[in-house]
């Protein structure tokens, strides 16, 4: 894959607030590749239900890819190098992944995003993400990149504080957001899904985020 696969990309972009947009069916035209090298990164890290730090298990199944991995325990949450359940470096982020999150973030006027990390979640009926800010990273001055598959999903965008007005939008398979700059920092989460079959992901929401955490 390369850069020229998102070169005659018309999609519309749609501000939800300054420094955060929708990119509508960005990742349309590449899902099947970006699935496919999916289950290659599943096979080396497999799903998983995370715990909080106060010992609550996770409804959203996850796992990563790149240098970098988003985790949860009794110790904090934390990026690490190593994948806690084999003890092995987390498997490589694909090179459709990185095309895309580097596309998606210049079409969004952040030019020089550069991922490290890629934490994968897994959605199925009931599961949900609640309100809460990405804050586990080194340099806020990146964005984030959030792609849908499967399942749609009702995204929530608020403010800076978690008691701020939330804005609620669906958000549908290929569907990117990206939010940074002055919008960094905003609260944001999902709500439960609902029950469906998707031709692709079956009975489920996968959602790629994209960050440079270290």
């Amino acid at each position: 894959m390369n850069h020229d696969l998102f070169g005659h990309m018309e999609q519309a972009l749609i501000t939800l607030q300054p420094g955060a947009f929708i990119l509508r069916d960005f990742a349309g035209d590449c899902a099947s590749q970006l699935w496919q090298d999916l289950q290659q990164v599943l096979s080396a890290a497999p799903w998983r239900h995370m715990q909080t730090p106060g010992g609550l298990t996770m409804s959203v199944a996850m796992s990563n890819c790149g240098r970098l991995g988003w985790v949860s325990d009794h110790a904090g949450y934390r990026y690490a190098v190593e994948d806690p359940l084999s003890g092995q470096p987390w498997p490589p982020m694909p090179p459709s992944f990185i095309t895309l999150a580097e596309s998606a973030a210049a079409k969004a006027g952040f030019d020089r995003f550069r991922p490290d990390a890629c934490l994968i979640n897994r959605y199925e009926a009931g599961a949900k993400l609640s309100l809460h800010q990405d804050k586990d990273e080194r340099d806020f001055s990146q964005p984030i990149v959030s792609v849908s598959l499967g399942l749609p999903a009702t995204f929530l965008f608020g403010g800076l504080k978690r008691t701020d007005p939330v804005l609620r939008t669906e958000l549908h398979h290929g569907d990117v957001v990206v939010w940074g700059g002055p919008a960094r920092l905003r609260y944001h989460g999902i709500l439960p899904l609902k029950a469906g079959q998707h031709c692709t992901a079956g009975n489920a929401r996968i959602n790629l985020t994209f960050r440079a955490a270290g």
